[in-house]
């Protein structure tokens, strides 16, 4: 029989367990940690997310998290950049709608260095990539979106493709090669791979000699692609071109080098969330087991050392978000100079 002190001191730390949960949720690491946001969420009822992520692919996502708790999640889709401005906009005025950001890693780190962002410490944070975790443990990566190469295969024999960056300066690619419009993170990738002088006058020649066509989109950019308009992109997502196969597109990828080039998506739960709790829940199922077999489903490499990735055989080059955010400025002004610029002579 249980001794009344005990008992006693066992309502008294389950106070004290709710009392911190209640002022710190975020960082609540108790072994009820779930059931309390499990419980939270439902009383909420909805959370609000913006994510620069495919609509399709989260509405399956979206739906999964639904299904599990019970929690209905809207979304609000646009590009990393106006959903970066519109998370910081609404904050300086004081409006607090969002509960959820999912988008690019620089995006993040920019809200990170805003103020805006809360030290999450999900149990499954132990179970990632030491790359998709950040010092300050405001943000963490959720799926790695992989650059590659992508071609026709009915407009491009697989003998023929190219082995180095350099042979794409070759004539039979003239007319034949596009890019997506604002890809510097994977410029940096390949300066940092080849050196920057290296890939700068590559590249250089390559649009001098034969020319490339700019998109806005790396979905469009993959249907573009797979209708045989651009024979050859430089920079696609290597999960669409698999998405536009299982749908029966002539089209496939491959990898120039070393490593793939891979950039870090990432989630962060703003500091005045307005649905705390289904937030919280939402953040840590994204990262959970569960979630990240979804985003493998889907055809995106996963961050959780607990879930095999899509991605066979090719090593990844990982870059860092809080560098590319730094440098961000000076590798689009030399994207913009060696591509955009070139492209337009």
């Amino acid at each position: 029989m249980t001794s009344f002190p005990k008992l006693i001191a066992a309502a008294l730390a389950a106070l004290a367990a709710g009392a911190a949960l209640a002022q710190q949720p975020a960082t609540y690491e108790g072994a009820d940690r779930e059931a309390r946001l499990v419980a939270g969420a439902k009383k909420e009822g909805q959370l609000l997310m913006y994510t620069s992520g495919q609509a399709d692919d989260f509405n399956l996502l979206a739906k999964a998290f639904e299904q599990k708790y019970g929690v209905k999640l809207t979304m609000w889709r646009a590009g990393s950049e106006n959903v970066l401005q519109r998370a910081v906009t609404e904050a300086r005025g004081g409006r607090y709608t969002v509960d959820v950001v999912e988008t690019n890693g620089p995006e993040l780190e920019m809200l990170q260095r805003e103020g805006l962002e809360q030290a999450v410490k999900s149990p499954h944070l132990a179970d990632i990539i030491p790359e998709a975790k950040q010092p300050h443990g405001e943000w963490v990566g959720t799926r790695l979106n992989v650059y590659a190469l992508a071609y026709n295969t009915k407009a491009v024999k697989k003998d023929e493709l190219p082995k180095r960056y350099d042979d794409l300066a070759d004539p039979r690619w003239k007319g034949r090669l596009g890019i997506e419009q604002d890809d510097s993170e994977w410029l940096a990738g390949l300066a940092a791979q080849f050196g920057e002088a290296h890939i700068v006058q590559v590249l250089r020649d390559v649009v001098q000699k034969n020319g490339i066509s700019v998109r806005k989109g790396h979905t469009l950019l993959t249907q573009l692609v797979a209708s045989g308009e651009v024979p050859l992109a430089l920079t696609v997502y290597q999960y669409s071109v698999e998405q536009a196969k299982k749908k029966g597109s002539p089209i496939d990828w491959f990898v120039i080098g070393p490593q793939a080039v891979s950039i870090t998506n990432g989630v962060t739960v703003p500091k005045h969330a307005a649905h705390p709790y289904a937030a919280l829940l939402f953040y840590d199922y994204l990262i959970s087991p569960e979630g990240q077999r979804v985003f493998a489903e889907i055809g995106y490499v996963p961050t959780s050392t607990k879930v095999a990735s899509p991605l066979k055989g090719v090593q990844l080059k990982y870059l860092d978000a809080a560098k590319l955010f730094e440098e961000q400025e000076t590798s689009s002004r030399l994207f913009e100079q060696l591509i955009l610029k070139g492209a337009a002579r």
